[in-house]
């Protein structure tokens, strides 16, 4: 019997600096990386770094292409999955300004 293990798309790295953060926010980082990846051609890398500052919570969301593209978006607010969403509203325009036939082509497979 043979099990196959599915290879991820990119190397994800979620860090939280001068905070925890919990499980459940991970795997929501989790996907939401994933299905930023699917946006991208080639993906290569994502990256979440949580911090908190004096009031607010931060979320900067760091993605390499295989082009050697890196796309930066940052997103702040009271909390961090709130802060989470700002930053993927950042990159989604940062994408579809990118690469907009791409764009598209991914919508359709996440459909």
């Amino acid at each position: 019997m043979t099990f196959s293990v599915e290879e991820p798309l990119m190397n994800l790295s979620i860090t939280a600096r001068h905070c925890e953060i919990s499980e459940e926010l991970r795997e929501r980082t989790r996907q939401v990386l994933e299905r930023l990846g699917s946006l991208v051609r080639r993906p290569v890398e994502a990256a979440v770094v949580f911090d908190v500052g004096p009031q607010v919570a931060t979320a900067e969301i760091r993605l390499k292409s295989g082009r050697s593209d890196v796309l930066v978006a940052t997103g702040q607010d009271r909390d961090h999955r709130s802060a989470l969403d700002r930053a993927v509203d950042k990159m989604r325009r940062q994408l579809e300004r990118e690469d907009p036939a791409s764009r598209r082509r991914g919508a359709r497979e996440l459909a």
